[in-house]
């Protein structure tokens, strides 16, 4: 899935070490939960020789897990699997509408188009019995390293265009092939994500890869914009006009320096 991800090319993983970038298979399920667990284990061990690494995100909510951590989300893989098919059997709004009921306070700040994120919450509340709001708490866990947060902003209309021009490429470099070769995983969460849902869309006849081509721009916009308004509530997080590179390299030196 390496188009639609947008995953480092071997060309930069080359001149940089990544990590968690194509370790899981594509019908596999992970939550930020999971992530947090996992990078949390990677960087004891990645501290002992190293003194910085670099986390690029993305979503919030992972970010959120490495960050501040969650009060131990409950889990059931029973149940999630049930949920995932009620999804396709009866579609994601009858999920939506359970999950206002049990948890009005997280439906109103989620993407409820996201089926991923509102079975995982619908998930947490009918195994707990408790909204999925009340695992995310303000109070933060105390990280045995120090943090710091970029972010790096742009004018709107740049990022509309950036986006636009961003999946012409991706369409160019063979994504319509890559969704292809993935098509028997379409029930999977990794598959009802921006691009692979619409591009499904066209490869089973529901549209035009120009009217695919479109949705994805706009369902990317969308996505772009919740980023930004989950970031933007972040005090902590310092911002920066993109192209400013000096001034985000000598700030981190200096956070560095002082750490």
């Amino acid at each position: 899935m390496g188009i639609g991800t947008a995953a480092p090319t071997d060309l930069e993983r080359k001149e940089v070490a990544h990590h968690f970038v194509d370790f899981l298979d594509p019908s596999e399920i992970y939550s930020a939960g999971d992530f947090e667990r996992d990078v949390l284990i990677f960087l004891d061990d990645y501290f002992q020789t190293h003194d910085v690494a670099v986390m690029v995100g993305g979503s919030g909510l992972y970010v959120k897990g490495v960050i501040d951590g969650f009060d131990n989300l409950p889990f059931d893989i029973d149940i999630r699997k049930q949920l995932n098919k009620r999804v396709i059997d009866e579609g994601l709004e009858s999920l939506v509408v359970e999950l206002k009921a049990l948890d009005l306070v997280q439906s109103v700040k989620m993407d409820l188009k996201n089926p991923q994120r509102v079975v995982r919450a619908l998930e947490v509340c009918l195994v707990s019995g408790k909204p999925f709001s009340s695992f995310l708490s303000d109070n933060s866990t105390k990280r045995k390293f120090d943090i710091i947060q970029i972010g790096l902003s742009a004018p709107r209309e740049e990022i509309r265009d950036r986006i636009a021009k961003r999946t012409v490429k991706m369409l160019l470099n063979g994504w319509v092939s890559e969704v292809k070769k993935l098509q028997d995983f379409s029930d999977c969460n990794s598959l009802k994500t921006v691009g692979y849902k619409e591009l499904l869309q066209y490869l089973d006849g529901k549209c035009t890869l120009e009217e695919a081509q479109e949705r994805i721009v706009i369902s990317t916009r969308q996505f772009a914009k919740r980023q930004m308004t989950w970031f933007k509530k972040d005090d902590r997080i310092v911002w920066f006009d993109k192209s400013d590179v000096e001034s985000v390299v000598n700030y981190c030196r200096e956070f560095v320096g002082k750490s």
